[in-house]
């Protein structure tokens, strides 16, 4: 199964506005701490609302998780780069970076989701911050945007390795 690190952001109804922010990520490339390139490429979808997505997804990372310590390193350095560009990317209404984030809440989930603090990163246009409420956990990102903090990625031996697993249910199973 691959596992797909990208910036996801909902653009709305339109979608023109979709292409636009699309058009600003395709093809942004950096050189990363390793000396590797890394280049955005893009993707426009509906979601089951009806709403528009963009997708940008940097090319020379692990298609399979967070499977070492430098993986979880380049995967937050490229995510701070993706950060940093969207501060001037073209209108949307909410975004996240990270491991399968494409459609992580649709509109109207978003706008029932009753604790957001679970995703450190999420990107929310001012009018949407304030219709859930203006939670305080949020704080300017950047002109008619507001975030929680990008916490950068982690690795996790449990989640990746099949051999710790079955050493702690051994132990789980103990008593």
């Amino acid at each position: 199964m691959s596992w797909i690190f990208s910036l996801s952001a909902e653009c709305g109804t339109e979608q023109t506005a979709a292409e636009q922010f699309s058009r600003y990520f395709d093809r942004v490339s950096w050189i990363l701490s390793n000396k590797n390139q890394s280049q955005c490429h893009t993707g426009i979808f509906q979601d089951i609302e009806d709403n528009w997505w963009c997708r940008v997804s940097p090319s020379g990372i692990s298609e399979v998780g967070i499977d070492t310590p430098e993986t979880a390193y380049i995967m937050t350095e490229i995510g701070i780069l993706l950060y940093q560009h969207l501060r001037f990317a073209p209108n949307f209404r909410y975004a996240l970076v990270g491991l399968e984030v494409d459609e992580f809440r649709t509109y109207s989930e978003l706008i029932e989701e009753t604790s957001l603090q679970s995703f450190p990163g999420l990107v929310l246009a001012e009018t949407i911050w304030q219709e859930i409420g203006s939670p305080p956990t949020f704080r300017s990102f950047s002109s008619g945007y507001v975030w929680q903090p990008y916490q950068g990625e982690v690795y996790q031996p449990l989640m990746v390795s099949s051999d710790l697993k079955n050493k702690l249910n051994e132990l789980l199973s103990v008593g």
